[in-house]
């Protein structure tokens, strides 16, 4: 590396690193930008017109170039787009799980990677090469001053929808306790599972919006025919809770044995009132040790200042005393 610098300062001048760094980027740049306006041909597509039958893969790239999709993304549907079906079901998962439902949601996260790399990258080559002086930054600087804003724009999607998934996570798990006391309440009155739930999702929709979701939803999948396990087990995945799968599982138990569902529904909304009182329980306890080093931080620097300032001002003072008496 430090033959690189050397090199590059004796043929550019100073500020030669940072130079063929700016001018290997903007090649890349030109040499990327055909490349989003040619489809590339598909070696599966030869095998399909042979076979009469798509791959797997084929499968879900048809999925994502779905004509009612955004047309503007499709163009750019082969940088846009996961190339397996595996790696495909994760993001879709995860989307779904940060609460975005929209088709265009996979390769609108893949875009806006792509898109906060290449600004965040050029934002931090501007600012080295305008601001900072290129002459006396070494070489750990223009690394970090050039990639680092472009590595910080391509992982802060990811780092978004982790955050999104963590806080909805939070409110599905806060609600749930309330909606199974209100779906056994609807149950009990007379209502069907199918009624309850949706009169459970328009009344969590002020305080548990999430939730309020979730349960819209297998409401109109219900509606639409859909078998109830498989709804359930849909909404399970969705939300990532352990308690929404094993509700979901006391569900399907409880229509495939037979059991009255007021009843299953009973005891389950009574653990549920249990655990989220075990929970409040839990942050309780956490809450002074939690605060020992922060009390001992804004508690105990100013009560050493009362006791011992005035020690040491008299010391001082005696000290001084002395010395004139000494002169």
């Amino acid at each position: 590396m430090q033959a690189f610098n050397q090199f590059a300062v004796d043929l550019l001048g100073p500020a030669g690193p940072m130079i063929l760094i700016a001018g290997l980027g903007v090649l890349l740049l030109i040499l990327a930008i055909p490349m989003f306006f040619v489809s590339r041909s598909n070696p599966m597509d030869r095998l399909d017109a042979n076979s009469g039958r798509k791959s797997l893969d084929e499968e879900t790239r048809a999925v994502l170039r779905d004509k009612k999709k955004n047309e503007k993304l499709n163009k750019y549907a082969q940088f846009l787009e996961p190339q397996d079906a595996k790696e495909l079901s994760d993001v879709r998962m995860k989307l779904l799980q940060a609460g975005y439902r929209t088709k265009d949601a996979v390769q609108l996260y893949y875009f806006a990677q792509f898109a906060l790399g290449i600004g965040g990258l050029i934002i931090g080559v501007a600012y080295f090469m305008l601001i900072m002086d290129p002459s006396q930054a070494t070489t750990q600087q223009t690394v970090l001053y050039t990639l680092g804003p472009g590595a910080a724009g391509y992982l802060f999607p990811k780092y978004w929808i982790t955050k999104r998934v963590q806080t909805r996570q939070e409110e599905i798990e806060s609600g749930f306790p309330d909606s199974l006391d209100m779906m056994l309440v609807c149950v009990e009155a007379g209502q069907s599972m199918d009624q309850a739930i949706v009169r459970v999702s328009k009344e969590l929709r002020a305080s548990y919006p999430s939730l309020a979701d979730e349960f819209e939803l297998v409401s109109y999948e219900m509606k639409a025919g859909k078998d109830k396990s498989a709804v359930l087990n849909d909404m399970g995945e969705r939300c990532g809770v352990q308690d929404v799968m094993s509700f979901v599982t006391v569900l399907n138990q409880s229509q495939s044995f037979g059991t009255p569902i007021s009843d299953a529904l009973r005891v389950y909304a009574a653990e549920m009132r249990d655990k989220r009182v075990m929970r409040a329980e839990e942050k309780a306890n956490k809450l002074p040790t939690k605060m020992t080093l922060t009390t001992m931080m804004l508690t105990v620097p100013p009560l050493l200042i009362i006791l011992v300032g005035p020690s040491v001002v008299g010391i001082q003072q005696l000290g001084e005393i002395g010395g004139t008496m000494g002169q």
